[in-house]
């Protein structure tokens, strides 16, 4: 019997197969390590038939991705079975730190959410894809650009109405994400640079990128941020500082709120999990799926990701920060190139 998923959208499978007729449409695929043979990743090793049960927790903004790749796996192996779903990125990696799950999924990297850090010994990172992130708001809000400074204004609750912005005279209703959450992390990073929003502050927040959507589509005079994955048209995408949030200017850095999509599994994962992370990997996904879904190749990046020296959030109950720059993740190498890193997390 086929393995079946448990997905956050209804027609993911139609999305995957379309993908696949029509690859080199869209967005470039991802990936930055792992193998390209999508044959020898699907079906086992050896011609062995495969068998499993796989379950990926966490990012939100990894989801549709993982999930329409789930969805062609298993097709071919229907031995296995494979559940992915939400809960945000802190959810993944306390997950798969504690080993109750085989795939955390992350916007950002676990060195930021782990407070103890003997257990990065026990996972191991897959990057699989970079994600750019910026503001939506409702379609009813007139403006179509936003400077930096301006938004950072609206997410410390300094800029309360839409006409401080040259919009028309609304109130502006924020919409947050939880605190767990890594396309939080990632958004703050890059927008609040390290500045605290105050304790009356305190916006509606929800635990999701697709409630996010929905709740900004049909609420007057709201903005809050998804990753680009989420787009649609059923609200307005904002450009920052005059800059169109597209993926090729992610990869040159002109968009700057971007973050490494991660799935970390243990050390020594199973074979189910690991031909699993393979296929992420593989030529039949990176060069036609992930193009349908909106995110972008590490070797796409125009950028080296190595040097830049970046300080961020460990969790935002502690509001510590931690400076990584003296060292990368394990099994990197460290470059001295002119570089740009991940607004949320350490460069790999």
């Amino acid at each position: 019997m086929q393995g079946q998923l448990i997905s956050r959208r209804s027609f993911i499978g139609a999305a995957a197969g379309a993908a696949m007729a029509f690859a080199g449409l869209g967005l470039v695929g991802c990936g930055s390590s792992g193998s390209g043979n999508s044959g020898d990743a699907a079906s086992g090793s050896a011609g062995a038939a495969l068998s499993g049960t796989v379950t990926a927790v966490g990012s939100t903004a990894l989801q549709p991705l993982c999930e329409a790749a789930a969805e062609q796996f298993m097709a071919e192996n229907a031995g296995v079975q494979i559940t992915v779903q939400g809960g945000g990125s802190g959810q993944g990696i306390t997950q798969i730190a504690q080993g109750a799950v085989q795939i955390g999924n992350s916007d950002v990297f676990a060195e930021t959410k782990l407070e103890n850090a003997s257990d990065l010994d026990k996972i191991k990172d897959n990057r699989v894809c970079v994600v750019g992130m910026g503001p939506i708001v409702n379609s009813d809000v007139t403006i179509d650009d936003i400077s930096l400074e301006d938004l950072k204004g609206i997410f410390t609750g300094k800029i309360t109405n839409w006409k401080e912005v040259g919009g028309n005279d609304e109130d502006i209703v924020v919409i947050n994400r939880a605190s767990g959450s890594g396309t939080r992390a990632t958004f703050e990073a890059a927008v609040l640079a390290g500045e605290e929003a105050p304790s009356d502050f305190t916006p509606q927040e929800q635990d999701s990128s697709g409630t996010v959507t929905k709740m900004v589509s049909t609420t007057p005079g709201a903005i809050s941020y998804v990753a680009f994955s989420y787009y649609d048209d059923s609200f307005k995408a904002l450009k920052v500082d005059g800059v169109d949030p597209a993926p090729e200017n992610v990869e040159d850095n002109s968009w700057t709120i971007w973050a490494y999509e991660h799935m970390y599994t243990v050390a020594e994962p199973d074979e189910a999990t690991q031909a699993f992370i393979d296929y992420m990997m593989s030529d039949e996904v990176q060069s036609s799926l992930v193009e349908a879904q909106g995110y972008i190749p590490v070797s796409g990046m125009k950028v080296e990701p190595w040097s830049r020296s970046v300080a961020f959030p460990r969790s935002r109950s502690t509001a510590s920060t931690s400076s990584i720059s003296s060292r990368a993740p394990r099994g990197t190498r460290t470059r001295t190139t002119r570089t740009a890193c991940p607004p949320s997390g350490p460069c790999p």
